[in-house]
This record gives structure tokens, sequence and C-alpha cells, in this order.
């Protein structure tokens, strides 16, 4: 097979950029360390193109790099500490949105980040990127099985906090 021209990879590549920031930005919730590691995706992508499976899914093999990405960040960071950032304020992206729509989008995002990790992957994955769940469970690197459970319990909790309740957990009996 003959390589490819940059401008192929490029045809073949963009479409993703969007949804590969949207997860990023939902794994990182920065804006500039999602597009650090969607950067660091697409060089590892590009690196490694010759060994892309050819009849595997182009989305989910970005995704899974772009995961993998963020997990090796993370692992970075904890072995080297808390990094802080002077002259930057923290703060979130500023929408135009009504005061009861950006209200809600307020509570999913924080009913989402109250969520383990493992779970908020997977509906990220499958809810808002749409992967299938074998896609999903590549992504991830865990059964079909342990995705669908995940999805299952994911949105369960999901719609317990949005409902004002507690997530299912242990309960009191007299």
């Amino acid at each position: 097979m003959a390589p490819m021209s940059a401008s192929e990879l490029a045809d073949l590549i963009e479409p993703h950029i969007p949804a590969l920031r949207r997860y990023a930005f939902a794994l990182t919730r920065e804006p500039h360390a999602a597009d650090d590691l969607v950067q660091d995706c697409l060089e590892r992508a590009l690196a490694h193109w010759g060994m892309r499976r050819q009849g595997g899914s182009l989305k989910a093999w970005l995704f899974t790099i772009l995961h993998n990405c963020f997990i090796s960040d993370r692992r970075r960071a904890a072995r080297r500490g808390p990094h802080l950032e002077l002259d930057e304020a923290p703060g979130l992206p500023v929408s135009a949105a009504r005061q009861e729509e950006g209200l809600a989008l307020r509570d999913v995002a924080a009913a989402l980040r109250a969520l383990p990790e493992d779970q908020q992957a997977v509906l990220l994955l499958v809810g808002v990127e749409e992967l299938s769940y074998e896609e999903a469970a590549k992504v991830l690197a865990v059964p079909v099985g342990t995705v669908m459970s995940r999805l299952s319990r994911g949105r369960e909790r999901l719609r317990q906090r949005l409902e004002g309740g507690r997530p299912g957990g242990l309960r009191r009996v007299k």
C-alpha cells in the first residue's frame, strides 16, 4: 500500500477533531489542557499511522489514543504533584445561554463530575460521542459487558443526582 499524502491524512482525521476536543474538554475541564491533549493525540496518531489496523474504526482508534494520553498525563502529574498557573485565572467558558439553561447545564456538568471516572468516560463516549459499545470497550480496554454495566450504573446515578436524590448505596434499616 502506497503512503498517504499529508492532505489525504488531513481529510481522514479532520472530521474527528471536534469530537476529540469535546471529549478532551470533558476529561480535563480546561480549554487549553484539552487542546494540548488533542494535539498530543494527533501527533501520536500520525507518528504511529502505519501501526493502525486497516479495517478498524479510525474514530475509535483516535479516541483510544486520546484516552491513553489523558491517563498517561494524569499519572505523570500525580508523580510530579500539583501544578498551578499563577498568570491564568481559572474559569468556565462563557456562553450566551439563558439563565435556566445555564443552570441546567451547570447541574448536569456537576452531576457528571460527581460520577466515578470510569462511568464518566463511558457516558461521554457512548452518550455524547456516539461510539458503539464495542468501540467504547476498545477505547477503554475493557470488555463490552463492563461498558454496558458502567453505562447503566452511570445513567442511574446521573438521573438520581439530577432528581435531587442520592445515588444508590447503603441505606439504614431499623
